[in-house]
This record gives C-alpha cells, sequence and structure tokens, in this order.
C-alpha cells in the first residue's frame, strides 16, 4: 500500500472552496493512500463525489452549477474531516455518513451491518423478472442486515407479505430502524435468530420468493481482504473453509419454506467456483446483470428437491 501522504501545508478548508474543489482533493487523496473501493464504486474520483455530494446533502443528480458553488466554513471544515477520516481509518464512505442507497432508497448503516451494495438490487427492480412467473404473495429475506432487501422488495411488491430475518442483535435493531423509516412496520415483520429457526417457532406460512445474501466468504480470503472489508461485521461475510457452510444449510433447508413452485434466489459473489464444487449438478440459473455484479442464483423449489433427493441417494 503506499505511504499516506500529509495534507497540503495549512488547512485545506481555507483553500478549498467549492465542492468542486473538495471532490478534485479527495480523489488526489484517495487514490494516493491506494484505497480499496468495492462498496458500490470502484475509482478514487466517483467515492470522492459520493463523499461531498452526501456529506453536503445535495441530490445525485446534481447539476453543475452546485459544484462551482462556495461553501459555508462549516461545510469545508466537515469534508475536510470526512475526507480524512477516509484515508485514516479505511472505513467505507457508508459508515463515515451513517448512509448508503439501495434500489434508490436511503437507509441507515453504521458497522453493525455490511455496506448494502448487491446486484440483487437490479433483480428487485425488475420483479424478478423472467425468474418469477408472478408477483409473490410472500417473501423471505434470510440474513437480511440492514434489512435493505426486504424493504426493497416490499416496495417493488407492494401487495406482499415480507418478513426478514436477522441473527444479530445490533444488526436486527438497524433493521427495525430502517423499516421505521419507511414506513413499513405494518408489512415487513422482523425476526431475529437463526436461519429458518425463528420462522419455525412462529408458525410462519411458507414463501413463494426467498431471497438472501448470505455470508459467503472463506475464512483465509476474508483474512487477506482490504481493511475497508474488515470494518464491516466478519459474521456477515466470513463463512468457513469453502465459504459455503450458511449456503449449505439454506440449500438444505429452504424446501420446507418455500410453498410449491417458490423460488430462491441467493448471492453468493466471487465464490462462485466453491459453490459449483460443493453443490456438483445443482440445477441453478445464474442471471447476468446490466448494471455489473454477478455470483447470484436461481433455483425453483422443485428442482431444489429432486437435486437434494439426487445428493441424498448418493450418499
Amino acid at each position: 500500500m503506499s505511504e499516506t501522504p500529509s495534507p497540503v501545508d495549512g488547512d485545506p478548508a481555507d483553500v478549498l472552496c467549492t465542492p468542486a474543489d473538495y471532490v478534485r482533493w479527495a480523489a488526489s487523496r484517495f487514490e494516493a493512500a491506494g484505497l480499496s473501493y468495492g462498496h458500490g464504486l470502484d475509482n478514487a474520483l466517483d467515492e470522492a463525489f459520493y463523499l461531498v455530494r452526501g456529506a453536503l446533502h445535495l441530490p445525485h443528480e446534481l447539476p453543475e452549477v452546485y459544484l462551482r458553488a462556495r461553501l459555508m466554513p462549516a461545510e469545508r471544515r466537515r469534508l475536510v474531516g470526512l475526507i480524512e477520516a477516509r484515508v485514516t481509518t479505511r472505513k467505507p464512505i457508508a459508515y463515515l455518513l451513517g448512509e448508503a442507497w439501495f434500489c434508490g432508497m436511503r437507509f441507515r448503516v453504521d458497522e453493525r451491518v455490511i455496506v448494502p451494495r448487491s446486484p440483487l438490487a437490479e433483480l428487485i427492480m425488475e420483479g424478478f423478472e423472467p425468474w418469477v412467473a408472478r408477483p409473490p404473495r410472500r417473501i423471505l429475506d434470510l440474513c437480511a442486515g440492514s434489512g435493505c432487501i426486504a424493504i426493497a422488495c416490499a416496495k417493488a411488491f407492494p401487495d406482499a407479505e415480507v418478513h426478514a430475518v436477522e441473527l444479530d442483535d445490533g444488526a436486527a435493531e438497524l433493521m427495525d430502524a430502517n423499516i421505521a423509516d419507511h414506513g413499513l412496520g405494518g408489512r415487513v415483520h422482523a425476526h431475529r435468530g437463526d436461519l429458518f429457526e425463528p420462522l419455525r417457532t412462529a408458525g410462519v406460512e411458507a414463501f413463494d420468493l426467498i431471497v438472501t445474501n448470505p455470508p459467503y466468504v472463506p475464512d483465509d480470503e476474508w483474512a487477506a481482504l482490504p481493511a475497508e472489508y474488515h470494518a464491516e461485521p466478519r459474521l456477515a461475510l466470513a463463512a468457513g473453509t469453502d465459504g459455503m457452510e450458511v449456503v449449505d444449510r439454506l440449500l438444505h433447508e429452504a424446501p420446507g419454506f418455500l410453498a410449491p413452485g417458490g423460488t430462491l434466489v441467493g448471492e453468493v459473489g466471487a465464490s462462485v467456483a466453491p459453490f459449483m464444487a460443493r453443490f456438483a449438478g445443482l440445477p441453478a440459473h445464474w442471471p447476468e446483470f446490466v448494471h455489473g455484479g454477478s455470483g447470484v442464483f436461481v433455483i425453483e423449489r422443485d428442482d431444489l428437491v429432486d437435486w437434494l433427493q439426487g445428493d441424498r441417494d448418493v450418499g
């Protein structure tokens, strides 16, 4: 990693005046510091613009004239502090701002949850077409974290009943806050517990659609990740020697919670190879994404049941 350069001589807030000044300076600082980008953006300039826009509470589609506007002294000091914090702490920008965007919606985030960035957003916004034939009446989000997937599904399917399950108490508290922020307390039902266990005790009916972004990073790969990822909860990322410990349980238990004709959609990111090695012959589909991302599998309940039966017969 490159040595972090010193800031400009004196107080940058005395020299830099406009949002454009801070975008330029931040991008230079980020690039020179050798930061890692992987929480929704992939380069120093985009990160710099995202930080400046977010800190100033400006819209995503920002007219260029605003980039030339002079900032108040307090705004300048806040931007300098955030830019320096990004360099020195290596925390993702979402944690520094306390917010992230998913499916066009704002969510509260902090170190209790991973930063929302899943390509599942594209599937949600497209109504899971062509993988789901009709609008689901009941949806489950497993390993829900901030609750962004469950909330986005509730918005995409306004007639659906949505349930969300999260194991970690801190993450579940943040999920509750996001559900309340989006006014969905009556439609998104939050559960605390390990995968399907709280649904068993609650006697919840089967689901037409289960969506999950579980931990799937092999332990040794997690250990080698840049500091930005180590700022996120390990529980939400690392999952054993091949990263498939939680996914294995999901696949084996999901049929009992899927309605006839139901569909399971899960993300395994860069762990497609260990997924296919461990679950050889699983008849899953792998959607392609227009807006980037990969590693999402789709499988229908009947196909999963048949594969599990064959796997038991072989075993």
